[in-house]
This record gives C-alpha cells, sequence and structure tokens, in this order.
C-alpha cells in the first residue's frame, strides 16, 4: 500500500500492540477486538489498506453490506457468529443512515425503490442516485405542502 511512511509504520506498530496484548485483554476480561474507522472519497486505498491489514495479520476478511442488517439483534447475531481471528468491513455506513432518514420523510413505492437502485451496475452510482432521487422528493413534498 502506497502511503505516507510514518503513518504506515505507525499502523503497522499498532497492529503489532494488538496482537501481542491478546492475553492481556483476556485477563482484564475484555474482548479482543481492535476498530478503525477509514473515511474518504472513494478510489483513496481505503480497501486496499484493510486488505493489507488482513493479510499482515494473517486474518480473514469479511464485508458487511448494511442494507442487509434489519435490526440490531441481527448485526449482534452476526458479530458473534464471527469466527476469531476476523475483520469486517462495513462500507458507507453513513449512505445507510441516510437513506432511512430519508425514507422515514418521503412517500415511495417498493417499484420505485426498485427501478432507482436498478438503473446503474455500480452499486456506488446506484446509492447515490437513490440518495440523490430521495432528496429530490423530498424538496418536492416540501414544495406541495406551501
Amino acid at each position: 500500500v502506497v502511503m505516507d511512511p510514518a503513518l504506515k509504520e505507525s499502523v503497522i506498530a499498532d497492529l503489532d500492540r494488538f496482537l501481542r496484548r491478546r492475553d492481556y485483554y483476556r485477563r482484564i476480561g475484555k474482548a479482543w477486538k481492535r476498530g478503525y474507522l477509514l473515511y474518504g472519497p472513494p478510489g483513496t486505498g481505503k480497501s486496499s489498506l484493510v486488505a493489507a491489514m488482513a493479510n499482515y495479520l494473517r486474518f480473514n476478511l469479511y464485508d458487511l453490506d448494511p442494507s442487509h442488517v434489519h435490526s440490531n439483534t441481527s448485526l449482534q447475531k452476526l458479530l458473534t457468529a464471527m469466527p476469531n481471528k476476523s475483520i469486517l468491513v462495513i462500507e458507507d455506513i453513513e449512505a445507510l443512515f441516510k437513506i432511512q432518514e430519508l425514507l422515514s420523510e418521503v412517500e415511495v413505492t417498493p417499484a420505485e425503490v426498485s427501478e432507482m437502485l436498478l438503473r446503474s451496475e455500480d452499486p456506488d452510482v446506484a446509492l447515490q442516485e437513490f440518495v440523490e432521487f430521495l432528496q429530490d422528493k423530498k424538496k418536492q413534498g416540501r414544495r406541495t405542502s406551501k
């Protein structure tokens, strides 16, 4: 992964420290886990960094599509069923929350949802267009209620 050498060293040092402290976590009764929040525009290397981290740690890598999580209970079941030495990647969390908020504010049919999501083969583009569609519907609703 091409990145600032100091930042790369910092990430590797953190991963090494995490690996060394497994027994410490067990002794104090805490789950042996580590979280990272990576953010930035598409194509800036977030997924490559996660893949490199999984490779370095020799951990399995799993992707979670947040649109398939319908409740806290289903997320909790998924997380407890994950094997040890796993990395879980949850992408586009902010898009999910934005969509949920917009769906609660506008009237939209299942057919409209399907039509919007199937317009593009690229899931990132489809989600962005769907958010824009919902935002437009919200604006139209404001205009008609005035």
